[in-house]
């Protein structure tokens, strides 16, 4: 099956939607690991993508978004100063839609945002064949309501929900707001 930007948005939504992360015991403390649930690669919602200059090189399969890039599905945006999208040609051209996306690279100060939950990070990039998403920086932040997780790399594995946020031989901090659980 052919995987577009749009499966990016859904993940990435995915990765904020997925709810508190619980800490790990043991000698891993310092990572912070869930089950996520319910995820799912999705093509039903038009994908719009903005940016100050788009270079498309069918020699090396990359096309490159620079400046101001905003990618936007459903309620879902994504904002960095760069996106790269590796695909394979499969016949056809990233132009024409007959492309397959490998992978997508972001750069220059990542922001996710959907409703109440936001992710920022230095960099981020998503493995479509491995389905792995990969947020990194100095300070990777998870907020939703006022629920915060910070740490420097959250490793999403899409095939199995399985999501774990890094110290990076610091500490991960979660602050957790009571108010915000679900009520039963």
């Amino acid at each position: 099956m052919a995987k577009s930007p749009s499966c990016f948005m859904t993940i990435a939504w995915v990765v904020i939607a997925a709810g508190l992360l619980v800490p790990v015991s043991g000698a891993s403390a310092q990572t912070t690991e869930s089950k996520m649930s319910g995820l799912a690669l999705s093509n039903d919602e038009p994908i719009q993508i903005e940016s100050d200059l788009l270079k498309i090189d069918e020699e090396t399969s990359k096309a490159t978004f620079t400046g101001n890039v905003k990618v936007v599905q459903g309620e879902t945006t994504l904002q960095a100063g760069e996106m790269i999208v590796n695909y394979t040609k499969n016949g056809g051209s990233v132009a024409s839609g007959a492309a397959d996306i490998e992978e997508i690279e972001l750069y220059k100060k990542v922001l996710i945002v959907s409703g109440t939950q936001t992710a920022t990070a230095d960099a981020g990039n998503f493995n479509m064949a491995n389905e792995i998403l990969v947020l990194t920086g100095e300070k990777v932040v998870l907020t939703d309501a006022d629920n915060v997780f910070i740490g420097c790399k959250l490793t999403v594995q899409m095939k199995t929900g399985q999501a774990k946020l890094d110290s990076c031989g610091r500490r991960v901090m979660i602050q957790l707001d009571p108010k915000s659980r679900p009520k039963q």
